[in-house]
């Protein structure tokens, strides 16, 4: 039996009673961190720029995030899944070695809101495509050094599977979907940095779902298109060497979703920042919020990998900002979080953070890890100029992997300050507690009616915004 035919079988198989509740429960957390992060991505200049080009009909079943328009499910799963990894603050998940939900929840929304499906049909397609992700471990991390993006070269199967299991596609047609799903895998790692990074989710997205509506409808493919000497796997793979049991074994024992779990980004900016930011965190937690004038140093240790890339005292616009961890630091110990509104226009060059920033010094942390292939441990100490030294360190940030789970009153904010560009408080929340309720959702259109732009202009001024004007003051 080929692997498409192995996968078809697993992923039809699934069913809704068989989700544990931890699966249920990850699902809603993954459906709503998507939906906010595609909304706060949703004016970013590349979803904009897309959604310009496709020039889309101003009607369709699918709703397009960050507005009150609806277009074709395909073209709604194409903008909403750029918009959802435009700020790179989506999930990601071990399994398939990139960003998961970005690719999925877009097109399962953009599925189900053309069709009948119920927030059931939702937790499980989510549940059912994050376990065909399971085909990452039989190819990374080959695969990604070689240079291709797996969030889009193998989210695309996790995406296809979502969408057979939503859209009722048997066994026969979910395998010529997985198998015609290998013709539309694409993204290469040389447009990281550009806008071409969150198109390959969109086009993921579009992909999936395209290669489940076309295979409902009888359209064919190679169902060995995996396994072919001139297929995917051989194509794929660095060198041919792949390896299927690894794709296959302990499926759904338990499921991927559950343990290890997906990993989620508190902090809008490079992941490598997170546990020295948490650091930082976790002093003002416990000494308060630090004046700058009374800290004379900080010195952040995190890794020579992360340090690599982070490693930016005077970051130059809001990208390297994110990427600086001196200035995520200097944020957090004076704000006690570090949010969006910080990484936006000439917010880098507010005064209240560079008095600051030229007082944090990085240095790689030569210390033991908690697993060599994931370096994220972090050491910050702080030196008052009334002597005080104040220290803290984190091992790994929150939300790395389920059993380090980020509490759900910092998900449900981090969604409200996402989706609050978009929508009215009142309506963020409604949506908020609509998703959280998801099992008893009897539409996908109920849930999309509540996501329709209730406001569109961006206030100059943001409460954030005004906080910092406080602290400078």
């Amino acid at each position: 039996m080929g692997l498409a035919r192995e996968l078809a079988v697993r992923i039809t198989a699934l069913n809704y009673d068989d989700l544990p509740e931890q699966a249920i429960h990850w699902g809603k957390v993954a459906i709503l961190d998507t939906i906010g992060v595609a909304l706060a991505g949703a004016f970013e200049d590349g979803p904009r720029i897309l959604d310009e080009v496709l020039g889309l009909p101003a009607s369709g079943p699918s709703l397009v995030f960050g507005t009150a328009r609806r277009a074709s499910p395909l073209d709604a799963a194409l903008v909403n899944g750029t918009a959802a990894h435009a700020l790179d603050f989506d999930n990601t998940a071990a399994s398939l070695g990139g960003h998961v939900a970005a690719v999925m929840v877009p097109a399962m929304i953009a599925a189900g809101d053309a069709g009948q499906s119920s927030g059931r049909d939702l937790l499980l397609a989510h549940a059912a495509g994050y376990e065909t992700g399971r085909i990452g471990y039989g190819l990374n991390p080959e695969h990604s050094e070689k240079g291709w993006h797996p969030t889009s070269t193998l989210g695309v199967f996790a995406v296809t599977a979502a969408c057979a299991r939503l859209l009722g596609l048997t066994a026969e047609q979910t395998e010529i979907a997985l198998g015609l799903a290998t013709s539309l895998a694409a993204g290469t790692k040389a447009n990281f940095g550009t806008m071409t990074k969150p198109l390959h989710a969109g086009q993921c997205a579009r992909a999936g779902l395209l290669a489940a509506m076309l295979a409902k409808k009888g359209f064919t493919a190679n169902p060995d298109a995996f396994e072919h000497k001139q297929g995917f796997l051989k194509l794929f793979s660095a060198d041919g060497d792949y390896d299927v049991a690894r794709m296959l074994e302990n499926w759904g024992k338990p499921l991927d979703s559950v343990s290890p779990g997906a990993s989620y980004k508190l902090y809008p900016c490079c992941y490598s920042t997170h546990s020295a930011v948490e650091a930082a965190r976790n002093l003002v937690r416990q000494h308060g919020r630090l004046d700058p004038a009374q800290i004379e140093r900080v010195d952040s240790q995190t890794s020579a990998r992360a340090l690599a890339h982070t490693d930016r005292a005077q970051p130059r616009s809001p990208l390297e900002a994110k990427f600086s961890v001196q200035y995520c630091v200097a944020r957090a110990l004076i704000h006690g979080e570090v949010v969006m509104d910080h990484f936006e226009g000439d917010a880098f060059r507010a005064p209240v953070a560079q008095a600051l920033l030229s007082k944090v010094h990085a240095s790689p942390y030569a210390g033991p890890f908690y697993d060599d292939a994931e370096r994220f441990d972090a050491r910050l100490k702080v030196v008052l100029k009334d002597g005080r030294v104040l220290e803290a360190s984190v091992d790994r940030p929150l939300g790395r992997a389920a059993d380090n789970a980020i509490p759900a009153e910092d998900l449900k904010a981090k969604f409200r300050d996402c989706a609050t560009r978009v929508l009215a408080p009142d309506a963020a929340d409604a949506v908020c507690r609509s998703v959280w309720a998801l099992e008893t959702l009897g539409s996908v259109r109920e849930l999309t009616a509540m996501l329709e732009a209730t406001r569109l202009d961006r206030p100059a001024t943001t409460p954030r915004q005004h906080c910092e004007a406080a602290v400078t003051a």
